[in-house]
């Protein structure tokens, strides 16, 4: 139970500014600063997967204060759902409540989506000891290491040659858009933690995020089939004034083609362009994958570490 006095309820997308406020003070003391934005949280809170209603509790403090904030968010239909726990340093009391909150939920959600089990996945910063005591304690292990990479630009770079037989195409198109999420999950097919999606959740998913323009959003067609996919957003805009990679993918038969290399130097000219300082993106540092050796070798750089700690519980467990 929550201890004495303390109160919880779901959400509103009133209390967006709350929460980020929550997430700061659980944040800075480990990272030096936050790590998210206001509107990163505003765009959780109408994101489509998630059900306001259910999947979040905001705690009070008995004087009424914002304290602590805990979700859990389904992944399509799978069995996986991600959740997050953030508490003021001051209030560690209502950590055990809001981690057996998230986890009840995600059962519920796998139950209703018809799985025997429940995967449930948290990332955590590496620094956070805290939290990573927590999520032993609560049953976690690790299960996936991701690094933050990110590349400067101190002025202009040039856009790369397009290869022979290569045409890029921008998702403003409905058609190049329904090939782009084709693309993403076939490319994506084996990866860790990776869903597949269809067009009509997708696209409602990318068109809730403040964070997306589908003017940055290109697909790459060898001979006219759709091949690779870049998928830039403006997540990383407000606060570091960087453009961000959240999608580079290729399908296996047009692999080792240059494909990946020349999508990325494109997104570093566009952002050069746009004005950006830098390009960020996300990798698993999988061994079994050259990816992040590929990232490397394009001049991008290690900024921050982001284990995913996983419980796998089956449904009435």
């Amino acid at each position: 139970m929550l201890p004495a006095g303390y109160t919880s309820r779901p959400a509103t997308t009133e209390d967006a500014k709350d929460i980020y406020d929550i997430i700061c003070a659980h944040q800075v003391p480990v990272l030096g600063k936050p790590d998210t934005t206001l509107e990163d949280v505003a765009d959780e809170l109408i994101e489509p997967a998630w059900d306001i209603t259910t999947d979040g509790w905001l705690v009070h403090d008995p004087a009424g204060a914002a304290v602590g904030w805990g979700w859990a968010c389904r992944k399509g239909t799978s069995s996986i759902v991600d959740i997050d726990i953030y508490v003021r340093p001051e209030h560690d009391g209502i950590a055990g409540w809001l981690w057996a909150a998230a986890q009840e939920r995600a059962l519920a959600i796998a139950l209703e989506l018809g799985h025997a089990e429940a995967t449930i996945d948290i990332g955590v910063f590496p620094d956070d000891a805290t939290v990573t005591e927590v999520a032993k304690a609560n049953g976690f292990a690790p299960a996936a290491t991701y690094l933050r990479l990110r590349i400067d630009h101190t002025g202009r770079v040039a856009h790369p040659p397009v290869p022979d037989g290569v045409e890029l195409r921008c998702a403003t198109d409905e058609a190049v858009r329904r090939n782009a999420i084709d693309v993403r999950n076939e490319s994506f097919a084996d990866h860790f933690g990776s869903v597949p999606r269809s067009y009509e959740e997708w696209f409602e998913e990318r068109e809730a995020s403040s964070a997306n323009d589908w003017a940055l959003v290109h697909v790459a067609y060898v001979e006219g089939e759709p091949a690779a996919l870049l998928l830039r957003t403006n997540n990383f805009v407000p606060d570091e004034n960087c453009g961000y990679v959240l999608t580079l993918g290729t399908i296996p038969k047009f692999r080792n083609r240059g494909l990946a290399s020349y999508l990325l130097r494109y997104a570093f000219a566009e952002d050069a362009a746009a004005g950006r300082i830098g390009t960020i993106l996300h990798v698993d540092t999988n061994p079994e994958r050259p990816a992040l050796g590929f990232y490397r070798r394009n001049g991008m750089r290690p900024v921050r570490t982001i284990d995913i700690y996983r419980r796998r519980v089956p449904v009435g467990g």
